[in-house]
């Protein structure tokens, strides 16, 4: 069976409207990226030198990153001389089926819950990420699969944080735990987890400031955020999520990497991916961190955040190229 027809199967069997918002999420990226890549297909009928140097600045272009677009362009020539092909038309599978490779990796996607009591996540980033609308919109997830949800406010340096993360809790129906703007954010963190504890939350979402000026001060302040949570939840955080916007590109790589892991990073949310043609940056940072992209956020709706599904974002980029080759092949048989 071919790539295309297994990865058809295969998103046959998820839901629609999960398939939809993928679809109009990326279709800035779709029309920047896939549109070039479908304009030399057509173009350049051959494989050669020429069309492998365009190839690379189309994937370049879209923010797919230079190491791994190298990767990218080694592997497709070895593909090329290992099967024969000469058609630039055949090298399409080929392609969606080694980036739906780079985005799987070996880590789970899956936000990682608590096996029993309450689960703990931690949200890390710069400031104007999409940070405090990915906790109100998950908070909204969550309460839609019927747990129960408390939000701690620990970003109390930028001015608004708190309200802002307010305005969120009252739009989900969710309370948040607050202080005075300035406070110490570990000891917001105390107060949230032991109201947690005492209401019998399932889940409690913490939010922490997103400052990068001193990257010593930060990692002293979540080290200290750390030791608060695990001392009343020896298994917490269960999972400390980068928040990146996908529209700044390079930008959101090299912030992913200044966080990294020594910051206890164990996922990457890729924000705002609705309004931009670097999409490709997903790739980039999955391929260069060993970090897994856990959700990603298309739009303003509740709906617009979603679990991260290398199926979907490689189907929804490439899935009208591959019937059209699909559609080929078959008509010259």
């Amino acid at each position: 069976m071919s790539f295309f027809k297994r990865l058809k199967e295969s998103i046959a069997q998820k839901t629609e409207a999960v398939t939809s918002i993928f679809k109009e999420g990326l279709t800035k990226t779709r029309t920047a990226f896939v549109g070039k890549i479908e304009d030399l297909i057509s173009r350049r009928k051959k494989i050669d030198e020429a069309f492998y140097e365009e190839l690379e600045e189309i994937l370049i272009g879209a923010d797919v990153g230079v190491n791994t677009v190298m990767q990218l362009i080694d592997d497709l020539r070895a593909e090329v001389k290992k099967r024969k092909i000469e058609e630039a038309a055949e090298l399409q599978p080929i392609l969606s089926e080694r980036l739906v490779e780079l985005l799987k990796g070996n880590a789970k996607t899956e936000l990682r819950m608590a096996e029993q009591g309450m689960t703990v996540i931690l949200f890390v980033g710069v400031n104007g990420v999409g940070k405090t609308t990915t906790i109100g919109k998950l908070a909204h997830k969550f309460k839609r699969e019927g747990k129960s949800v408390l939000l701690a406010a620990g970003d109390t340096f930028r001015a608004g944080a708190i309200e802002q993360l307010e305005v969120w809790g009252k739009r989900v129906g969710v309370d948040v735990i607050k202080q005075e703007s300035g406070a110490d954010p570990a000891a917001v963190m105390y107060d949230a987890v032991h109201a947690a504890k005492q209401r019998n939350v399932d889940v409690l979402l913490c939010d922490t400031a997103g400052r990068l000026q001193n990257k010593h001060n930060l990692m002293e302040e979540l080290n200290k955020i750390f030791r608060v949570i695990q001392r009343e939840v020896p298994s917490a955080p269960h999972e400390v999520l980068l928040v990146l916007d996908a529209a700044t590109g390079q930008n959101a790589l090299s912030q992913a990497k200044l966080f990294g892991e020594k910051s206890g990073v164990t996922g990457l949310v890729l924000t705002k991916l609705d309004g931009t043609a670097k999409g490709g940056i997903v790739i980039a940072i999955r391929n260069e961190l060993d970090l897994p992209v856990k959700l990603v956020g298309f739009g303003e709706k509740m709906e617009d955040l979603q679990e991260f599904d290398s199926e979907q974002f490689v189907h929804a980029l490439f899935g009208g190229l591959l019937q059209s080759v699909e559609d080929e092949k078959e008509s010259g048989q």
